[in-house]
């Protein structure tokens, strides 16, 4: 069985889809060729909005118009673990001192850590904390237009972190 051209007074088959409403693709109707062709040209998505409209859709479309929580946002993935991480609930990091943490000790892991941060074998602590602060601060999604990339480097840095401080806590 053969569709027909859901064009008026047309009996020809109806071959290519055309839709029906803007944003659904499920609800199409079936046209001819002579008729998708017509249908094609007079066809504008934006018609009936606005300039301000127009704007906010493509900006949208930059994240697949999927909605995106701000840098400060309470739900924000990276700002809940930026607070989970720097949160010493035990009070360990206060009342040990880091400062004679010595090149000696790192393992190899630890030395990767040190150079995913950017840093040397002789960091302290508080050098390591400074560090991670400010490469979170430049590499996060939410300031690197949702890149990524940025997002997979973040992930190492945490990692990094992550992974010197259970050596520190270790070494005590």
């Amino acid at each position: 069985m053969k569709n027909i051209c859901d064009w008026e007074k047309c009996n020809r088959i109806g071959l290519y889809r055309a839709p029906i409403e803007k944003d659904n693709s499920k609800n199409f109707r079936l046209l001819c060729l002579e008729h998708i062709k017509i249908f094609n040209k007079n066809w504008n998505y934006f018609s009936d909005m606005g300039e301000s409209e127009i704007e906010r859709f493509i900006k949208s479309d930059l994240t697949w118009h999927k909605p995106t929580k701000s840098f400060s946002s309470s739900e924000n993935f990276f700002k809940i673990l930026w607070k989970n991480t720097l949160d010493d609930k035990t009070n360990f990091f206060d009342q040990n001192d880091f400062g004679g943490f010595k090149k000696s000790r790192f393992s190899e892991k630890d030395r990767d850590a040190l150079e995913v941060l950017g840093l040397r074998g002789e960091a302290k602590w508080l050098d390591i904390q400074k560090k991670f602060k400010t490469l979170v601060k430049k590499y996060h999604p939410d300031k690197n237009q949702g890149s990524k990339k940025y997002e997979d480097l973040l992930k190492k840095i945490t990692l990094a972190y992550s992974q010197l401080r259970i050596s520190m806590e270790k070494t005590k």
